[in-house]
């Protein structure tokens, strides 16, 4: 009989396809167990219990979780929210004392993919194109009349999720303007807690780069080591996420991915944007499970089921792995009764 392993999603909100995802890795050999801290979430009617949990910088969350992974047994910690990624990373070593695995990136890795300036400044370190970035409005303004930069440029907030508070500005009075509101939005959301790190320089202005965009899983197993990258051609979004997706077999995307794995070596799935014209420019990463990840599903990837494997101490087969090209896939809207 396979060993039996309970998992538990933290900050779970609506992903309900992610945890029928696991459901159906485990089949009856585990269960599944949910946390978040808005009680009205529908993924809470597709796990075996859960809770709701206090807010994620309250000094109860970790304390709480640690109690729910002693009454719910828990084998493993996955979870959904940028935010959380970092809180739980830090405390690693509770959850390791308990005898739960934290399917969770290292700190340095969440502060590389949740604060887009690290980001920008690791592929810059690793010769890989990114949008040209900064950090205040006046070396911006330097940079366009040098005839380095030019307009419309993307402002948005450096710790930043789900497209929250980002606009396109098309001159400097449109720069100075969306500046200061992103940055009073940014205070008047749960944004506001990561960008305490350093409000003065909370906000970023991009260059705006035109061409296709493509969303990338990279995918290495728990020990960091690179496995692969599926490709998905964007064809539509809503509210920050992938709406309509194509897979596709692109060897440079593909190539690009190994690059990024090898030297971040991340847990599990990582969550890239990437746009191309001539050239590939790497927008933002995420290291967790993204609104992408459905696509790479539905042509053939099982990320789930290698997780389980993994957590069990088996080897994960190379076919959970195999992507059919060409499979085109939209989300759909639906209803849950709470």
């Amino acid at each position: 009989m396979s060993k039996e392993i309970n998992i538990l999603f933290t900050s779970v909100g609506r992903r309900s396809y992610l945890v029928q995802y696991f459901r159906e890795a485990l089949g009856n050999s585990g269960k599944l167990y949910a946390t978040n801290s808005i009680k009205f979430s529908t993924a809470f009617n597709y796990v075996d219990d859960h809770a709701v949990s206090p807010l994620i910088y309250s000094d109860e969350y970790i304390p709480f979780l640690l109690d729910c992974c002693r009454k719910w047994k828990i084998s493993a910690i996955i979870s959904l929210f940028d935010i959380d990624l970092m809180i739980l990373a830090r405390n690693r070593g509770l959850f390791e004392k308990n005898g739960v695995k934290l399917i969770v990136s290292d700190v340095d890795v969440i502060g590389k993919c949740n604060d887009k300036w690290h980001t920008a400044e690791f592929f810059r370190n690793q010769g890989i194109n990114a949008p040209k970035t900064f950090l205040s409005v006046e070396s911006v303004v330097e940079e366009v009349k040098s005839g380095s930069l030019s307009y419309p440029l993307i402002v948005k907030p450096r710790w930043g999720a789900g497209s929250i508070a980002v606009s396109e500005a098309d001159d400097e009075q449109e720069l100075r303007f969306y500046y200061e509101k992103t940055k009073k939005e940014i205070f008047a959301s749960y944004l506001r807690y990561e960008s305490q790190v350093d409000c003065e320089h909370s906000v970023l202005i991009q260059e705006k780069i035109a061409g296709q965009e493509y969303g990338l899983d990279i995918i290495n197993d728990l020990d960091g080591n690179y496995i692969t990258t599926i490709v998905k051609k964007k064809l539509g979004m809503r509210s920050g996420e992938t709406d309509c997706a194509m897979t596709v077999s692109d060897e440079r995307l593909m190539k690009l991915g190994e690059r990024i794995s090898t030297s971040l070596r991340h847990i599990a799935n990582l969550d890239v944007d990437v746009i191309v014209d001539d050239d590939m420019y790497v927008i933002e990463m995420n290291a967790r499970f993204g609104g992408g990840y459905p696509f790479s599903h539905v042509a053939g990837v099982d990320l789930p089921a290698a997780i389980v494997r993994w957590l069990r101490g088996e080897s994960a087969d190379k076919s959970l792995f195999d992507v059919k090209a060409g499979v085109l896939a939209q989300k759909e809207i639906g209803m849950a009764v709470l």
